[in-house]
């Protein structure tokens, strides 16, 4: 391995990298430099093109130009497998589990340990409640992976890494879904590789996160090498600047305070299977938080209330009127939508246009005896772009190729065409950079300034603080507590939220359970 003026071994190069698709130059001549024990943060705007990186390094697309060295030696993969096979270990921002099979299976597919040709179960569990236990995912191996949140499929794929040779492990936003303590559970696996000469290439866009374990950058912008330092030697603004190109005065839009207008939506006793009774009710005009921790019981309430999920009791009145919601279809009909946290496996027909996306939830304006009324649509799918700015080639485009913020808009444009009053937004900026997240926060808070009343679930509490007019704090199936927006501090609602759970117990085998070790916020199971 080579060094560079007495540092740490150069274990991973990457010269002149270049990367086209039609109509799109993703990189063009960028260069990269990991060293042995250092954790290196790529950092740009979603479409810089770090994910483009991300699948070279992993042998899942060969570069067109530009050579890459792995220990000095010459790296060119022809395939994930070959890439795992010389030591390079990626967790992709997009899950990539067997949902029916176990957490145990999945952590060791291909590698199951046997005896007299059958497989060794005992050994399997057990090897694979260590992975589990060093990452603190406190789920049972033989649990189907299918129960699981988003959350805990999250640290399961890092926890797949660790017993394989990692040279170079590559973390594509893995703490999306995570909670602080979550996250700092993850920073100490990060730091025990990295004292055993580990390479870890860090991309997230939470940039508190990157000064905290972070010791060099390198920043993509439009598909080039923008600059590589020290992280010591620069701060959050000027990582901002380098990022988008140009000042972000700040992160947050500027709180307008507005009296609540009238009741839009109240639940009463709404009791999630599996959860318990829930009362609150939402406002015109107001921004409304969720926080809590996993298994708390904050995606299963807005998915019964959404319809997605069944629920065992309760009752939901909308502007007064009791409705009865029994699918997503009804809370449509009653102008109720969700934004799912998972937008590409639940939000999206990603090889789908735009235009038949936005226009998805409202047929009925864009056909006529069953027949497209392709001009119709087309209209409808250009307002919503320029409505909500979304950067895109054309409306007839597929949605795979859009950046993660301007997926999340194009959802959203689909529920303001069908006319939804209560917009229920679940993780709205998951995977989104700093640029497109301010857009989705100024869209949130100029909706709930024409009359719309939103329902905000998210893991990252300062985006709540920063949005929303009151929180709702979710613990063990309940709300534990309401806090005012003069009321808001990051203490006060993290003892609310910890407040159902004052000892561990023991993990039931088909329901997630926050302990003292890893609590989460999000992910909970929705079954």
């Amino acid at each position: 391995m080579s060094e560079t003026n007495g540092a740490a071994p150069v274990v991973l190069e990457a010269a002149g990298i270049g990367k086209a698709f039609p109509g799109v130059k993703a990189l063009d001549d960028v260069r990269l430099e990991l060293r042995a024990g250092e954790v290196h943060a790529l950092l740009g705007e979603n479409g810089a093109g770090k994910s483009t990186l991300v699948r070279i390094l992993a042998g899942i697309q060969p570069p067109d130009t530009g050579t890459m060295r792995l220990g000095g030696q010459p790296y060119a993969p022809k395939d994930a497998a070959a890439a795992m096979g010389a030591g390079v270990q990626v967790v992709h921002q997009e899950l990539n589990l067997l949902p029916n099979l176990t957490v145990a299976e999945n952590l060791f597919f291909q590698h199951l340990p046997r005896k007299y040709g059958l497989v060794d179960r005992r050994t399997l569990n057990r090897r694979a409640q260590e992975l589990l236990d060093e990452v603190g995912l406190d789920v049972r191996p033989h649990v189907k992976v299918e129960r699981l949140g988003i959350a805990q499929m999250q640290l399961l794929e890092i926890a797949r890494t660790l017993w394989q040779d990692c040279r170079v492990l590559v973390m594509d936003e893995p703490t999306a879904t995570l909670t602080s303590r979550e996250t700092e559970r993850l920073f100490e696996v990060i730091r025990r590789l990295t004292a055993r000469g580990t390479a870890v290439l860090y991309i997230s866009h939470h940039l508190e996160e990157v000064f905290e374990i972070g010791d060099r950058m390198t920043v993509f912008r439009n598909g080039r090498h923008v600059v590589t330092k020290d992280l010591a030697d620069t701060d959050t603004a000027e990582v901002i600047r380098l990022m988008v190109g140009r000042d972000l005065a700040q992160e947050y839009p500027p709180y307008v305070s507005r009296p609540p207008g009238d009741e839009l939506l109240r639940a009463e006793g709404l009791h999630p299977r599996g959860g318990s009774p829930v009362s609150f009710a939402l406002h015109a005009g107001e921004v409304v938080g969720v926080a809590g921790l996993v298994g708390s019981g904050r995606t299963e309430t807005v998915r019964a209330l959404f319809g997605a999920d069944h629920h065992d009791g309760g009752h939901v009145y909308v502007k007064g009127r009791r409705v009865r919601i029994r699918t997503p279809r009804d809370a449509v009909r009653h102008g109720i939508s969700l934004l799912t946290e998972d937008r590409k496996g639940q939000g999206l027909v990603l090889d789908m246009p735009v235009a038949a996306n936005v226009t998805l939830a409202a047929t009925g304006k864009v056909s006529r005896g069953g027949l497209l009324k392709r001009g119709e649509e087309d209209t409808y799918a250009h307002q919503a772009v320029e409505r909500l700015g979304i950067r895109t080639p054309g409306i007839r485009t597929a949605v795979r190729t859009l950046s993660g913020g301007n997926q999340q808009k194009v959802v959203l444009g689909r529920w303001l065409l069908a006319g939804t009053d209560v917009l229920v937004v679940d993780e709205p900026t998951r995977g989104i950079d700093v640029g497109a997240r301010y857009e989705i926060h100024q869209q949130l808070t100029d909706l709930a300034g024409t009359g719309k009343a939103l329902l905000v679930v998210s893991s990252d509490l300062p985006e709540l603080m920063g949005i929303c007019d009151r929180i709702l704090v979710f613990s063990r199936g309940r709300i534990a507590g309401e806090v005012a927006r003069e009321d808001f501090d990051s203490s006060r609602i993290l003892a609310l939220a910890y407040s159902g759970y004052v000892t561990r117990g023991p993990v039931a085998d088909d329901t997630p359970h926050p302990s003292t070790d890893v609590p989460t916020q999000n992910g909970e199971t929705s079954s």
